[in-house]
């Protein structure tokens, strides 16, 4: 039976003229939910009725929970081969995944080439180490530790994503490598998000604002179509009594920021965020955030993760190389730097 997705609706009446007699009566929902891609997923819009929003919030948590499902590298799901059974199996034999995984797959490969491999999803070896490391020293953080460098280094060895085997015609996958492992946390959000968003699309919704975990896609613009949604870049200092440094402008386009206020751990004193550099197989050290800002919102994910493993002058020069893409750049001193067209985008700045 399919799970009934619980909404909790905010309503805020707004009104739309749309001849000299007769009006119309949109209000502003919103919805979200908390248990998928390990986030908290927010959905607003206009919907002249409760029912219709609830029909569009509806579709897009089911459609996100198949990807999260087929995404999940921690968890198994009864009847789904997803990234946990490929890892499960590498080295042993193929396994025949959803096209949707294959689509991912391969779409990461891309993102690895045009990132000169800083968004690399077969470097789960490595990342699982960082991540265990954290863990424990979050939950003891008296004797919390870093990775010792020659476990990273020997980890690294088994991050070759061309031991990633795709066969399109039987849909199968397999990691050639016995010790490699999958993580597509740096491009699977941005993604699914993407994939959602054209399923609601086709069926008509417009007027939509999709956030997961931050994954910000607008789908055209509020009440009226030339009307852009407010959204905000959220100011990495996180004791600052400023929350957002900018509110963006945003009609058809994705908003995605990454930072060193997200995951990290404290050790000796010191923060260790979760974005780490495949070079120095280190926490990278340039930035305390990113943010990017274009149309597809798997693209804007994958560019969040690589620009801020980049010195900031190669970022600049990968950005202002994609058309109708921008970026902002957050140093950890609160300066801030920005791509060419980032200001066509900024309704305030704080």
């Amino acid at each position: 039976m399919r799970k009934k997705l619980i909404l909790c609706f905010i309503m805020t009446v707004v009104v739309l003229s749309l001849t000299a007699c007769k009006t119309v009566e949109k209000k502003r929902y919103s919805a979200e939910f908390l248990e998928l891609f390990n986030t908290v997923t927010k959905i607003v819009g206009y919907s002249e009725k409760k029912e219709e929003f609830s029909e569009f919030a509806q579709l897009v948590y089911d459609n996100l929970k198949e990807y999260h499902e087929l995404y999940d590298k921690y968890n198994e799901y009864e009847g789904i081969n997803n990234i946990k059974t490929i890892n499960d199996n590498a080295g042993i034999k193929p396994i025949k995944v959803d096209q949707r995984i294959i689509d991912l797959l391969n779409y990461s490969k891309e993102a690895y080439e045009f990132t000169n491999g800083k968004v690399n999803i077969a470097f789960g070896a490595v990342l699982e180490i960082w991540h265990d490391y954290r863990s424990e020293g979050i939950d003891d953080p008296m004797n919390a530790k870093l990775p010792p460098m020659d476990l990273l280094l020997e980890k690294s060895k088994h991050t070759d994503i061309n031991n990633i085997i795709i066969n399109e015609e039987e849909s199968t996958v397999y990691l050639s490598d016995p010790d490699m492992r999958l993580d597509v946390g740096a491009i699977a959000k941005g993604y699914a998000t993407e994939r959602v968003m054209e399923i609601v699309t086709e069926k008509g919704y417009t007027g939509m604002l999709l956030s997961v975990g931050g994954n910000v896609r607008a789908i055209g613009g509020k009440i009226k179509e030339k009307d852009p949604w407010n959204v905000g870049i959220q100011n990495p200092d996180l004791e600052s009594d400023i929350p957002n440094l900018y509110i963006l402008n945003l009609i058809d386009f994705s908003l995605v920021s990454s930072g060193d206020y997200e995951r990290y751990y404290t050790v000796d004193g010191q923060r260790y965020h979760h974005i780490i550099d495949p070079n120095t197989l280190m926490p990278a050290d340039y930035f305390a955030a990113i943010s990017i800002v274009c149309e597809d919102s798997g693209m804007a994910d994958a560019l969040s993760t690589a620009v801020y493993n980049m010195p900031y002058e190669e970022g600049l020069k990968l950005i202002e190389s994609i058309p109708d893409t921008e970026a902002l750049w957050i140093y950890k001193d609160g300066k801030m730097k920005q791509s060419s067209g980032f200001e066509t985008y900024v309704k305030t700045k704080y």
